[in-house]
């Protein structure tokens, strides 16, 4: 049994305040991660640090959301646009798979084969939709948490009303654009609905997240209404490639 001289002096320090980023890495950099960003923090904690580095040169944590918001919309467009393309092509071909349906609905099997046949001939995929949406749920989660968790926003105003962006909006006005932004989307997003009860839920839905989005902080509400504003010029910018295309093709055939 070894023993070494020690030393009789002991010290620590603690903070107790809010978990501001700037302050936590002042102390200790190892300290940022006791801020609670979720699941997706590997996300999150490089979003938020564009977001900060956004205010540092706008000034306004308002404006710092929707630039973020826009250059997310960005970067994931690639994704988005083979989204959208893939939604167009599947209502093109809509009538003929409702053909198909009632020609072999007695006959699954044979209806599931026709119906991939189709799909292969004109390079639609049944998924092509759903895909690229999934990829970017750990995106729309992880800035969710940073926009609830960043004790930033408290206090800080954006434009006219809005005066604490950590709060809900006094007026309500950001939720009712923000479903009305939603409606926008879906009037001018391709569907290809089989169910007539799912068609109609997804039409209420606006209005849905727009109560819930009544009691959430008035900058999360922000990065929605300018994320789904942005999603809707997208949709009209692919919209209108896609029927370019097909009168192309038409154009050709002739």
């Amino acid at each position: 049994l070894a023993f070494v001289k020690g030393s009789p002096d002991f010290s620590t320090h603690a903070y107790a305040g809010a978990k501001a980023y700037d302050k936590l890495h002042s102390i200790d950099p190892r300290l940022t991660d006791i801020i609670e960003y979720g699941f997706f923090t590997f996300i999150s904690k490089p979003l938020f640090i564009l977001l900060k580095s956004i205010y540092n040169f706008v000034g306004n944590w308002g404006w710092a959301i929707v630039i973020t918001t826009i250059l997310l919309r960005l970067v994931l467009f690639p994704l988005t646009y083979k989204g959208m393309v893939s939604m167009n092509r599947l209502k093109e071909l809509s009538p003929k798979v409702k053909e198909i349906q009632q020609k072999y609905k007695g006959d699954p099997a044979k209806m599931n084969a026709k119906m991939m046949e189709l799909y292969k001939k004109h390079n639609a995929n049944p998924m092509g939709g759903c895909l690229p949406m999934l990829l970017q749920i750990p995106v729309f989660f992880a800035i969710y948490r940073v926009l609830l968790n960043a004790v930033e926003l408290k206090h800080a105003p954006w434009i006219g009303w809005i005066h604490d962006l950590s709060v809900m909006d006094p007026y309500f006005i950001l939720p009712v654009l923000m479903a009305g932004t939603m409606f926008w989307q879906q009037h001018i997003t391709p569907t290809n609905f089989t169910d007539p009860m799912q068609e109609k839920i997804m039409k209420f839905l606006p209005l849905i997240f727009m109560f819930f989005f009544v009691t959430f902080p008035a900058g999360l509400t922000l990065y929605w209404f300018v994320n789904n504003l942005f999603g809707v010029a997208q949709q009209y910018y692919v919209n209108k490639l896609f029927e370019k295309e097909k009168a192309r093709k038409a154009k050709g055939q002739e």
